[in-house]
């Protein structure tokens, strides 16, 4: 497994992994640098205001997005001149291939969250914010962010197995990232849709008493059954496929 890592990892180091990784904590920057604070509440934390800006862009679509890109990304070599039979061929089992990619791939998220989180701190300190930072509740967001794309990724690096085409894998994820914006305004669907998690899961305006924002009913049934159902249908596929 260490060698696998370590593999897939080299081959990352080859693609423009680096430009992927700052990309969404670049743009949530700029968009904190560029949004006015004074027109937030007085009574409201000047780094929650700033955060629940930035998640209207970061969350709702960059980061369900990203998930299809890195898994596009990890399994180009693969998709290129017989690769899958080059890799398969080692003394190395499929479970472990698939296992390899996905463990890579929520570090690689867990990155772009860390990232995201030396944005925030950019914007506190390039604007001279005075409220306390919450260190609890930014975590919180943080860490909810990155557990919520954890059946996002495994769909995403199912879907990137099944499509040789990085075209029509990215496009499954805009398909469905896209109705977001409708679900976190729906009651009845929102708290069900997987797309709308990393959002829900990072919304520091929800119930700072549940487990990150959301009902424990709701993270284990929409979270855990998804990527429950997603690893092992992009496991069982994994297995079976043809090279």
């Amino acid at each position: 497994m260490i060698s696998l890592l370590q593999s897939e990892w080299y081959k990352l180091r080859k693609s423009k992994i680096i430009g992927i990784l700052l990309a969404g904590p670049i743009v949530g920057l700029l968009i904190g640098l560029i949004q006015n604070v004074d027109m937030l509440p007085k009574e409201l934390n000047q780094w929650h205001g700033t955060m629940m800006m930035i998640n209207l862009t970061y969350a709702l679509l960059f980061l369900p997005l990203i998930t299809g890109v890195l898994a596009g990304t990890i399994c180009r070599y693969e998709h290129q001149a017989g690769g899958w039979k080059q890799l398969l061929a080692l003394p190395v089992t499929r479970g472990n291939v698939f296992l390899s990619k996905y463990l890579l791939l929520i570090f690689l998220v867990l990155v772009i969250q860390v990232l995201y989180l030396g944005a925030i701190l950019g914007v506190g300190f390039i604007k001279g914010f005075t409220d306390q930072f919450p260190t609890e509740i930014i975590w919180k967001s943080i860490i909810g962010g990155w557990v919520a794309t954890f059946p996002l990724i495994a769909l995403q690096l199912w879907v990137s197995m099944i499509f040789k085409s990085f075209a029509a894998s990215f496009s499954v994820n805009v398909i469905f990232t896209l109705p977001t914006i409708l679900a976190i305004n729906s009651e009845t669907f929102g708290p069900y849709y997987p797309w709308a998690q990393p959002f829900s899961m990072m919304y520091i305006g929800g119930d700072t008493n549940d487990i990150f924002f959301i009902p424990w009913d709701q993270l284990l049934l929409v979270v855990g059954g998804s990527f429950l159902v997603f690893f092992i249908c992009g496991y069982v596929y994994f297995q079976r496929k043809a090279v």
